[in-house]
């Protein structure tokens, strides 16, 4: 494997990195509260990393919950097991990955939690295993990408957003990434949460993430694979083909949309079509893309609202 950047012995408040061979993956995580406590695994997002749950682990782990936050493919401490194994950023690959790290630490039916590429992570494994699951909180609404109807126009504001997404499928936005992926990351941070007044320790604290040797790989993928514009990893095939069906979540279900998101517009409409057992949908005041960095009380409360109805009893 390709030596990574390391993450600090004792990354407080997230507490010392554990590795677990999960899949094609050798996943670096943190670990926190009771291990008899009800699971729930905290999915970061592009381009963030498990920081982002920095004040919303210690809240589930102080409620009695068994609180998992892995880094995703492409970030911080997790590794490729073999060199030969695709760099997919694509869907199918973040919910396998998701599974297997379920199946590595022997997790009972856990929570799943995330926005950005882990809520599509977590919608993804809620979709095609929902009884491996407990429930889940996504934000963002169904997370999971409509590839064969990618060419289909949005509205201009929503094209408009998507300005990053098309700039990576050139060679000049693959450039730009790799050479600069820090003023990428930074401009997209203030664009995607114009009301979040993050500080420069925040910033350099997640920073490291991204020194990946995979980073730049996965997200070119990510970005290029869901408009077909390249193809995807064969071992996901069949995966890809049932998510084109764009099947329904039927785990216990809370969505969060921020009222100030500058990638995906909010809405105060229940996506109740595409969630059976939705539990509640609320767009939270004051928060932008990175919903549990900017809202960590909103966002815990959403994991223990449904901790309660999935393990029925009391968290």
């Amino acid at each position: 494997m390709t030596p990574l950047p390391q993450p600090a012995p004792d990354d407080k408040p997230l507490g010392p990195p554990q590795r677990v061979r999960a899949g094609v993956l050798e996943v670096a995580f943190h670990r926190l509260g009771p291990r008899g406590g009800a699971p729930v695994v905290l999915l970061h997002g592009f381009p963030y990393d498990v920081h982002a749950y920095g004040e919303v682990a210690p809240r589930l782990a102080a409620a009695g919950l068994d609180v998992v936050v892995p880094h995703l493919r492409g970030f911080g401490g997790t590794a490729f097991v073999d060199a030969t194994t695709m760099r997919s950023g694509q869907q199918a690959a973040l919910g396998a990955d998701l599974l297997a790290l379920i199946d590595a630490l022997g997790l009972d039916r856990p929570v799943v939690a995330g926005y950005d590429w882990g809520g599509r992570a977590a919608c993804v494994a809620a979709a095609l295993w929902p009884e491996r699951l407990g429930g889940l909180v996504s934000c963002n609404r169904y997370n999971i990408q409509d590839i064969p109807g990618s060419a289909r126009p949005a509205s201009p504001d929503e094209e408009h957003r998507r300005w990053y997404q098309y700039w990576l499928h050139t060679e000049r936005g693959a450039r730009g990434l790799a050479e600069d992926r820090r003023a990428f990351i930074r401009y997209c941070w203030s664009l995607w949460s114009p009301t979040w007044a993050f500080d420069e320790a925040s910033f350099q604290r997640s920073a490291p993430a991204w020194d990946h040797p995979d980073f730049v790989a996965v997200a070119l993928h990510s970005y290029r694979h869901r408009y077909g514009v390249v193809a995807g990893d064969p071992a996901h095939d069949a995966l890809e083909a049932a998510l084109a069906r764009q099947p329904a979540i039927p785990v216990p279900a809370v969505t969060l949309d921020g009222a100030d998101d500058g990638v995906v517009l909010p809405s105060t409409e229940p996506p109740t079509g595409r969630f059976t057992r939705l539990v509640a949908h609320r767009v939270v005041a004051g928060a932008g893309h990175n919903l549990p960095q900017e809202a960590p009380e909103a966002f815990a409360e959403a994991v223990l609202e449904v901790a309660r109805v999935a393990h029925g009893r009391a968290v």
